[in-house]
């Protein structure tokens, strides 16, 4: 029998804590959502940032977190599409683009890309 972990996730944007129960060979994401929880996702299978979280106590497995540095995985943050549970969990969802900034921005060194003018027709 697979072990079951409690999962508690405070959502940033909406000021909620949602409680779930997890087992150890489930996504936590799908899992929340099939217990009725809406989180942030886009892609699924762990190549962006919009499901990330900063774990803030627990254990949790993420083989499969392509869309994170090692760097930031020793940081803390994780992405619950691709993440298990490996004990009980605290976690709290970041923002998008603070977490991009953090895993990118060292390549954009001036600073956020700006829109330049139309390119001209010949």
């Amino acid at each position: 029998m697979t072990r079951s972990h409690t999962v508690r996730i405070r959502d940033r944007r909406t000021q909620t804590l949602h409680t779930i129960q997890v087992p150890e060979d489930r996504y936590i994401l799908q899992t929340g959502e099939n217990q009725g929880v809406n989180l942030p996702f886009s892609c699924r299978n762990g190549a962006c940032t919009t499901c990330a979280v900063r774990v803030i106590s627990g254990e949790i497995y993420q083989p499969e977190a392509m869309g994170l540095s090692p760097h930031l995985r020793k940081q803390g943050y994780a992405l619950l599409c691709v993440s298990y549970p490996h004990s009980d969990l605290e976690v709290e969802t970041q923002d998008e683009d603070e977490v991009y900034e953090l895993q990118f921005g060292r390549y954009f060194g001036k600073g956020k890309v700006k829109r330049g003018l139309p390119l001209d027709e010949d």
